[in-house]
Formats: C-alpha cells, structure tokens, sequence
C-alpha cells in the first residue's frame, strides 16, 4: 500500500512539474519572448535575391530591437516551397520564421501535394518592402519594349524568358507581361535571381523582370539593361526607366513584395510585438534611404489585413495560373 501510494505521489509530483514547465515556456513565448534565444529568418531563395537582401536589411535591425541575434538562413529550391515548409513544420514559438515573396501565393496553384497550406500553415506578420521589377536584358539586346513585343511576335516561340523558378514572383511578373504584350516565349527557371541575371547578361536569355534591389547595380555598371519597370508607377532609383504600361503594354504592371511570416498558431503578443518592430524599422529614415537606393519601398500592415491581402493577392494568382497555364516543368 505504502509502494502504491509513493508511486502515485511521483507521478503526480512528475505531471505537476510537467504542466508548470509547459506554463513556464508559454509564458516565455509569449511574456519573454525571445529572451536570449536566436531567431532564425528562413529565406526560401538565394543569397543576393530580392527576398534576401531585403531579409537581411530587417535583420541587422530587427536583432538590436528584440534584444537577440536574428539570423538569415538561405533555404532555396523548388520556387521557395522547401524553405516555406521547414517554417511550417517549425514550432509556433516565433524562433523560426518565413521571409518570402508574392511568389508564396502562387505556389499552392502550381505545386501538387504540398506538404503545407499556404492560408491555413501560416500567419502573416507584415509585409515589408514592395520591390519593383525591372525588366533587363543584356545591353543592347532591344532598342526598347516595343522592340522586344515586335521581335517576339514575329517569331512565336523564338524567344525566352528567365525567373527564378516557377511561379516566383519574377515569373509572374513575366507572364502577366507576356500575357498583356500578347506575345509567346519560352520560359527558362533557374534556382534564383543571380543565375538568372548571369544567364541574360551573358546573352543565352533574352529578357527577366529581375528584382530592382539585385538588378541595379548591374545596371548601373552597364553590364545590364533596363528596358522598363513592372510596377504601375516609376521608380526613383531608374527614374527615365518608363513602366511597361508608359512603354506601350496596358495592363501589363505587377506589384512584387517581400513579407514576414510565422508558423500558424504562433502566439499574439509575438506576432504583434514582431509586426510592430518591423513597422518601426520600416519607417527608419535610414531604412528608407537604403531601401531607395535599391528601388525599393517601405510597405507595411497590421497583420489582420495582411491576412486579408493574402487571401485575396491568393485568388488574384490562382487566375494568372490559369490564363499562363504555368506549371511545374
């Protein structure tokens, strides 16, 4: 009796002192949180993308203000969806998180049998910076825009087009462009943004709406040209760069952003302390200036309407999959 009676008071001290630990880290996730531990910011593309850099701007900030070390870590392939999955399998601590681009939206519509969903595996802290595309090619490769849509519809099928992967936001940029231009070219993904431009400047690819942000030095070098820029207005770092549309393509503009996200179910107060500090390093004059420099812009929002940006920038996708009748080649 006096056996039974010891080991029943052990499993009760044992489960007493299971659910205070269990309480202990709730209320570190969420009171405490992050403490001294890292917090990891998973990037599903290459190092030098315009998901990257952008990655790595918040970053250097965003470790001073939660008091901790955040770290970028590069996890490319398959369109983002490796690294993309890693986070959506991480706990819901906010010690690993997604940094990924329009491109996220896309891949549900052309990955069959994700192991992830992109709505209901994810919470979205904030997006934060819009980047536009420029559209380049190696110098001299087109007068213009409209030389490129004249080239390319005298010979359907003749030309091709880079993205870093397929359904990237580079690559819907390209179809929405091509789709708008009414013209037919053959896509070539590469891993990333880097091989991709490395391949155009080389002449093997005619043209890439290639981020600003990893672009533009190249352009400024010479070693690229920029025939226009995919968003609806122009941007300060190419101001003579026209948009497609002002080059003679209407409908042709798309919006590229890069966002912060977290696994589902993370904690509130973790989801809203990160929201805020990003916001908060967003609207730095210093981030601004290095963000225009880039071609890039602040771009932010409470996380409930980020939600509802996704849901709906989700459907807007699904519809250009459908009309490109892009697929994982």
């Amino acid at each position: 009796m006096k056996k039974t009676f010891n080991r029943s008071r052990r499993q009760t001290l044992a489960m007493a002192a299971a659910l205070a630990a269990c309480a202990l880290t709730g209320a570190h996730a969420q009171g405490n949180w992050p403490g001294t531990q890292a917090v990891r910011l998973v990037v599903p593309f290459t190092a030098g993308s315009g998901t990257d850099i952008v990655a790595r701007l918040v970053a250097e900030k965003l470790g001073p203000a939660l008091g901790t070390s955040v770290i970028v870590d590069n996890k490319p392939g398959a369109g983002g969806t490796l690294g993309a999955a890693i986070v959506a399998k991480s706990p819901a601590d906010g010690y690993t998180l997604l940094v990924h681009s329009a491109g996220h939206l896309v891949n549900p519509w052309i990955y069959k049998g994700l192991s992830y969903d992109t709505i209901k595996d994810f919470t979205g802290i904030t997006p934060m910076a819009s980047l536009p595309n420029v559209l380049v090619t190696a110098p001299s490769h087109f007068a213009d825009v409209k030389d490129l849509v004249a080239k390319a519809k005298a010979k359907p099928g003749g030309l091709n087009y880079a993205s870093a992967g397929n359904g990237s936001a580079t690559h819907m940029n390209a179809e929405v462009f091509r789709l708008a231009a009414g013209v037919d070219a053959q896509h070539v993904p590469f891993r990333g943004t880097p091989e991709a431009m490395t391949e155009v400047m080389a002449g093997r690819v005619d043209w890439f709406f290639a981020p600003m942000v990893s672009a533009l030095p190249l352009i400024q070098t010479g070693k690229l040209q920029a025939l226009a820029v995919g968003t609806g207005k122009r941007s300060s770092a190419l101001p003579n760069a026209p948009t497609t549309v002002e080059a003679g393509v209407p409908g042709s503009e798309y919006l590229f952003w890069v966002g912060l996200f977290a696994p589902a179910k993370t904690p509130q107060p973790v989801v809203e302390r990160l929201q805020a500090e990003v916001a908060k390093i967003m609207a730095s004059p210093e981030l601004k200036e290095r963000l225009e420099k880039l071609g890039a812009e602040p771009f932010t929002m409470p996380s409930a309407q980020f939600n509802k940006f996704i849901v709906d920038e989700t459907a807007k996708a699904q519809q250009v999959v459908k009309a490109a009748s892009i697929k994982v080649d």
